[in-house]
């Protein structure tokens, strides 16, 4: 039985990473898969303090709060999947603050050239990035992608990551808009309305997309 460990970035009703999410869950959930939902603003975490102390004790040295025992779920998790607005370029606060939390998972040697990082144990996972932002340009989201690639390529070369993004979206559950709706919102919003029949699809194709990779997740681990 494929196990997904999944975290929620927004804290915002309706979040549309949220939405885009959970049809990914349902889809997996439906394929046999075990799925656990974690929200991410509701964590009690600490952030990380850059104290390097993980470089010789392999594991965490903070105490007091979540990650010990969410660091056990983390590394028997088949699939970890993320979803998260794409904030100023970039992800959440809280998420951030939690991907942080991953140092302690591998040792960073500081060379002449570059950092080299090296796992305490590889993992062989699949990595779920799901993304919406208000822009309509992909490369808008670039930087949360390029974190998750190398993140990822950190903890072993069996890694693979899965990336959906959602263009254009600004409001709470808009990727569930009909294409009416949609029109309406861009008029408010001073998009041209001639755009919504064309993002109406995209985004029943975005969420179609979802459903699929859910499906094929359930079977990673089969």
């Amino acid at each position: 039985m494929t196990r997904i460990l999944a975290f929620h970035g927004s804290a915002r009703r309706g979040a549309n990473s949220s939405l885009l999410l959970r049809e990914v869950l349902d889809a997996a959930r439906e394929g046999g898969a075990a799925v656990e939902e974690i929200f991410a603003h509701r964590l009690d975490l600490k952030p990380c303090r850059g104290c390097l102390r993980c470089n010789s004790a392999r594991r965490c040295s903070q105490t007091g709060d979540a990650w010990d025992a969410l660091s056990g779920r983390i590394e028997a998790a088949d699939v970890l999947a993320f979803a998260s607005p794409v904030f100023f370029h970039h992800l959440t606060a809280p998420l951030k603050m939690l991907l942080e939390r991953f140092r302690c998972f591998f040792h960073v040697q500081i060379t002449e050239t570059g950092l080299i990082h090296t796992p305490w144990r590889e993992w062989s996972k699949r990595w779920v990035l799901i993304q919406s932002h208000g822009s309509p340009d992909e490369a808008d989201a670039g930087p949360v992608r390029d974190l998750f690639a190398e993140l990822a390529g950190f903890m072993g070369p069996d890694n693979r990551l899965d990336v959906l993004l959602g263009n254009r979206l600004a409001v709470p559950r808009q990727v569930l808009m009909e294409a009416d709706q949609l029109r309406r919102l861009y008029g408010m919003l001073e998009i041209p309305e001639r755009l919504a029949a064309a993002d109406h699809r995209r985004n029943r194709e975005l969420l179609a997309a979802c459903r699929a990779l859910g499906r094929d997740l359930a079977k990673s681990a089969a």
